[in-house]
């Protein structure tokens, strides 16, 4: 549990680029208490260090082993082009999601500019059980959902509460390459996403589109499925998260 504190923190702080306690308080479960005491520990150990009052980065020390441009920003930066493009394309609002600790966040939105009527999905923090965003991330690391969320809260009459059928989903999903949530949130709202993550590991993140259920019919989400999963092929494939061609030696 102790371990598992200290991560979550790491996580939180180094997805951020830097954080206040009362930002890591409000991206996890943390009382702020211990949040406190938890930072100070990561602090003497060299993990984060302090870069303004009550604010901290990764420490040096934990930077030699960090992966770089791993900030929302940097992220959002190299993400947001395409969500826009699609944006404008389909009329509809796109987001990217990412994982910290055991919660699943939308970070960014991008909406059309041409004028027609779309639903903002909003951004924070998205139950992992109930929403496209998340459902995406946690299927490929389904005891996230078990050990994170003892009862499973339903929002509307739509929302699966019972772990056997969540995991029933789930494996829909492996087996079809995207999520959905049809008004488990909130009634008369649809969304799709599609994981995304580097090769051979759980994927951390998730690109999506939300809207009205007149607009994402059937047929339109399994089109909007089909073209998420591209994108994010085509997003890991310039990030350089697939696996890298052999290259050929010649003598």
């Amino acid at each position: 549990m102790h371990l598992e504190r200290l991560t979550v923190i790491l996580e939180i702080v180094g997805q951020k680029g830097e954080a206040s306690v009362a930002d890591i308080c409000a991206h996890s479960d943390l009382p702020k208490a211990s949040a406190y005491r938890l930072v100070q520990d990561l602090v003497d150990g060299g993990l984060l260090d302090s870069v303004a009052r009550g604010r901290f980065t990764l420490g040096t020390r934990l930077k030699r082993i960090a992966e770089p441009d791993h900030t929302d920003q940097a992220i959002v930066d190299s993400i947001a082009p395409m969500l826009h493009r699609a944006a404008g394309a389909h009329g509809a609002a796109f987001f990217l999601s990412r994982l910290r600790g055991r919660a699943v966040e939308i970070i960014h939105v991008e909406t059309p500019s041409t004028g027609v009527s779309f639903l903002h999905p909003g951004l924070g923090r998205r139950p992992l059980h109930a929403c496209s965003c998340s459902k995406a991330i946690a299927a490929f690391s389904p005891d996230m959902v078990g050990a994170a969320t003892p009862r499973l809260k339903a929002y509307t009459e739509a929302t699966l509460t019972d772990p056997v059928a969540l995991e029933v989903e789930f494996e829909q999903i492996r087996r079809r390459g995207y999520a959905e949530c049809i008004e488990e949130l909130e009634h008369g709202m649809c969304s799709v996403a599609a994981p995304l993550g580097r090769h051979g590991q759980p994927p951390t993140m998730s690109i999506g589109a939300t809207g009205s259920t007149r607009v994402f019919s059937p047929s339109f989400r399994m089109q909007m499925g089909a073209e998420l999963m591209h994108m994010s092929r085509d997003l890991c494939k310039r990030l350089g998260w697939l696996e890298q061609e052999p290259t050929e030696v010649t003598a």
